[in-house]
């Protein structure tokens, strides 16, 4: 069984993340308008996901992470 996504703390008040969820290899980010990717480390690069897990952690500065280095490199939309 999947665990539950997590709601992301937004620190910034303006962020489009909602929540996430983490796996070993991979993170699942939901947005505002609903929408659910997996990133993982074959699709978006390892390094890239464990930045963005830290991120999620952290409650800030995923969102922007996405725009500006992984963008399209999901390899799934889960809704």
């Amino acid at each position: 069984m999947a665990p539950t996504l997590q709601p992301y703390r937004d620190l910034s008040g303006h962020s489009g993340v909602v929540a996430f969820r983490l796996g070993r290899d991979w993170i699942e980010v939901q947005f505002e308008d609903g929408d659910l990717y997996r990133y993982t480390a074959a699709s978006a690069g390892a390094d890239a996901v464990e930045q963005m897990k830290q991120l999620a952690r952290d409650g800030r500065g995923l969102a922007t992470f996405i725009v500006r280095h992984v963008r399209q490199a999901y390899a799934a939309k889960l809704r």
